[in-house]
């Protein structure tokens, strides 16, 4: 008959147990992943692959018993950590789609805004196209393999401890908020610029020649302009966006 004892079910657990929790904190507020429509058995199945895969590179876990209040503070640490991980890389969707919003506001296409079944709330015609174009962008980037590898490299910098609050203190996460509205307006700033220009110039008509409809001829004039603004600048997108991810996700490691 095999027999084991409490002490050793807890060191057999721990290695496996802290790291899953961290990954599965991510899955849960990584974008993409954290959608509705993706099931919560698939999110616990990748969080339980890649947290077996990764054993070989992870440093060694404490060993505590799980009862403990000790371990309810390591619950709160992971699920801290993982979080902040995932809120960092939706930052950067939310910079991307703030750009969007700029962009939009400046052609006039922000009268038509719709309801947005993901976010709960309405989003415009320009903000959804950058949504989709950044999700996009974040697959063929390989970003869920860079979201990956900057979680297993937290355990080094942020190893397992008792002590949750101590990676807030060093990382700082309620700063990056800025990097949405600095990230946001550098993609957005050539069309707005164009833009820009092409009011002057039919505010220079308007004067020039009162009996023109401006109002008649500056809104397809400014659609148009933003159109094809929007063509040359959609390509550009990987180097802002993978330049941002990169450098929030450097934070963590």
């Amino acid at each position: 008959m095999i027999t084991f004892t409490e002490a050793q079910l807890t060191a057999w657990l721990s290695p496996f147990i802290w790291p899953f929790i961290r990954v599965l904190a991510v899955f849960s507020a990584l974008p993409l992943f954290n959608r509705r429509n993706v099931p919560l058995r698939v999110r616990i199945a990748l969080a339980a692959f890649i947290t077996v895969t990764a054993q070989p590179s992870l440093p060694q876990m404490p060993v505590v018993p799980l009862d403990s209040a000790i371990a309810v503070m390591l619950v709160i640490q992971q699920v801290l950590i993982g979080v902040t991980i995932g809120f960092a890389v939706r930052l950067v969707f939310a910079a991307v789609e703030y750009a969007g919003e700029l962009i939009g506001l400046q052609m006039g296409l922000n009268f038509a805004a719709s309801f947005d079944p993901v976010s709960a709330g309405q989003i415009t015609a320009t903000s959804s196209f950058f949504a989709t174009m950044v999700a996009w962008i974040f697959i063929a980037l390989n970003g869920h393999l860079i979201v990956i590898s900057a979680v297993v490299n937290s355990f080094q910098s942020f190893p397992v401890g008792p002590e949750p609050f101590a990676f807030l203190r060093k990382t700082l996460p309620h700063r990056w908020g800025a990097e949405i509205f600095a990230t946001g307006l550098w993609i957005a700033l050539p069309i707005i610029t164009m833009l820009l220009f092409v009011n002057l110039v039919l505010g220079f008509i308007s004067r020039v020649a009162s009996q023109i409809q401006i109002f008649a001829i500056g809104f397809p004039i400014t659609l148009g302009v933003g159109l094809a603004g929007l063509y040359y600048i959609v390509p550009a997108l990987e180097q802002p966006f993978l330049m941002t991810l990169e450098r929030l996700l450097a934070q963590l490691r």
